[in-house]
């Protein structure tokens, strides 16, 4: 596979956008409309954008890598009144496991690095504690200062978002059964996913090095992939747990204070 030029971003709605109003956290629930976590909202429709809007979002944080932002821009919301905070939460999807390579050299590489080549889904949330707790304390930040509703992305909205989701879920006060079921509920909508995105994520993965399509056509046990894939989050929690014994600790030392996750919890938390 090679990469020759940009990719056509189909917009379509969103198949992964979930209020995270209702969940229980500690003394209470989220409240409806102060975050959302979703799929990449920077290639939603005109219609989708409008929606959103109307029903009260104000603030986007857009956890994505700089090659993914270069590639499909901000989308509609750039001519909404939706203030837009780039938090990425790795430099570049590459730079997971190698320093990032630019195009004419990716495009000169013969082949693509395997799937198999990129960390476990565990390795890769725990690293995200660890080596972007700066990222992580930011987004709470925003989502504790911003009026209206924000929504959090990535391209999925399963891992990096994921990741966020955890943290914020941690910072007021949620079980871990609650913050692992969060995570699992993006498995039905998987296929969706892969569906909309297919656009384009084939060209971020070379971009990275990587070839998507040799993993998608992988003769590994699909049951056995997606077993050890749902159960990330748990391992991730567990393994916070046994470094740190609090896993927001890597974030504390990076700047998350008792005031930022009261004002947190003014914002988000309803008895």
């Amino acid at each position: 596979m090679t990469l020759t030029q940009a990719p056509t971003i189909d917009l379509s709605a969103p198949v992964n956008l979930r209020d995270l109003g209702g969940t229980p956290v500690a003394d209470g629930v989220i409240a409806t409309g102060f975050a959302l976590r979703s799929d990449d909202l920077a290639t939603i429709t005109e219609d989708a954008a409008d929606a959103l809007v109307t029903e009260g979002l104000r603030s986007v944080i857009d956890l994505r890598s700089r090659d993914e932002v270069f590639i499909t821009g901000r989308g509609p919301l750039l001519d909404r009144v939706v203030n837009y905070h780039h938090v990425p939460l790795m430099a570049t999807i590459g730079s997971a496991t190698t320093p990032h390579r630019d195009l004419a050299a990716v495009a000169a590489a013969a082949p693509l690095r395997t799937m198999n080549d990129m960390p476990s889904m565990h390795d890769l949330y725990v690293s995200r504690f660890e080596t972007a707790p700066g990222a992580l304390v930011s987004a709470l930040a925003i989502m504790a200062h911003s009026p209206g509703a924000t929504a959090f992305h990535c391209a999925a909205g399963k891992d990096r978002t994921g990741v966020l989701a955890a943290a914020l879920l941690l910072a007021l006060g949620a079980d871990d059964e609650t913050i692992i079921a969060d995570y699992r509920a993006t498995y039905p909508n998987l296929e969706a996913i892969m569906t909309r995105t297919g656009s384009y994520m084939h060209h971020v993965m070379a971009l990275a090095g990587f070839d998507l399509q040799a993993y998608q056509n992988s003769t590994d046990d699909p049951d056995e992939r997606l077993a050890k894939d749902q159960a990330s989050m748990a391992d991730t929690l567990a393994t916070l747990r046994a470094r740190y014994g609090d896993p927001l600790t890597p974030l504390y030392e990076a700047g998350l204070s008792t005031a930022l996750i009261d004002a947190l919890r003014e914002r988000a938390v309803i008895a």
